[in-house]
């Protein structure tokens, strides 16, 4: 019944957005009463809070599987395909990421964005440090792992609101040449880092 409700209040979200879902429109398309509804969820917040909970779950699932399948993996080979599982982890309801940026803030739910953040950040800088002896010796991999991940959380969320006149492969292809400036040789002149 919770999966159905919280299914539910997922299709009054996209139809309708946070000002438009209501609890008698939630029970509704769950096809039980208000009056059952609440003996699940005590309001609306909560059911919109469930949905973005499972929502973010299941692209943080999606996207950190592949990540920590591929820490190993040459930069060159593991950047475009974590960005494009990424892609594909949010393409799959557009219309529900909308939602869930619209009403994350609003209902301060973002404990799951801000723990997935995390993990990939850490993914991130582990990846940096098993690359260190070919970075500049003073790189910050706690800064540079930050705007990795915020840079593609980003431009991934954007791309796949905004659908720009761009495609995808020339989308990857770009992100990909940006991320991986961080994992190159460092310019003539630059600081390497020590081999250990």
């Amino acid at each position: 019944m919770v999966a159905r409700i919280i299914d539910a209040g997922q299709q009054v979200l996209i139809a309708h957005g946070y000002e438009g879902a209501s609890t008698n429109r939630i029970a509704d398309a769950a096809g039980i009463s208000p009056g059952s509804l609440y003996q699940y969820f005590p309001n609306k917040d909560a059911i919109v809070s469930a949905v973005i909970e499972r929502y973010n779950e299941d692209v943080a699932t999606q996207v950190l599987r592949h990540a920590l399948a591929n820490l190993t993996a040459p930069p060159e080979v593991g950047i475009p395909e974590a960005i494009s599982v990424l892609l594909d982890a949010l393409g799959e309801h557009p219309a529900l990421l909308r939602a869930v940026l619209e009403q994350t803030p609003r209902l301060s739910t973002s404990n799951a964005v801000f723990a997935f953040e995390q993990q990939i950040g850490e993914l991130a800088r582990a990846a940096l440090v098993m690359r260190r002896h070919l970075l500049p010796a003073d790189l910050d991999f706690d800064a540079a792992s930050w705007m990795l991940v915020r840079t593609v959380e980003h431009l991934t969320t954007r791309y796949v609101l905004d659908d720009p006149p761009i495609t995808r492969e020339r989308f990857l292809a770009d992100i990909t040449r940006l991320v991986l400036n961080f994992f190159q040789e460092p310019q003539a002149g630059e600081p390497r880092a020590e081999r250990e």
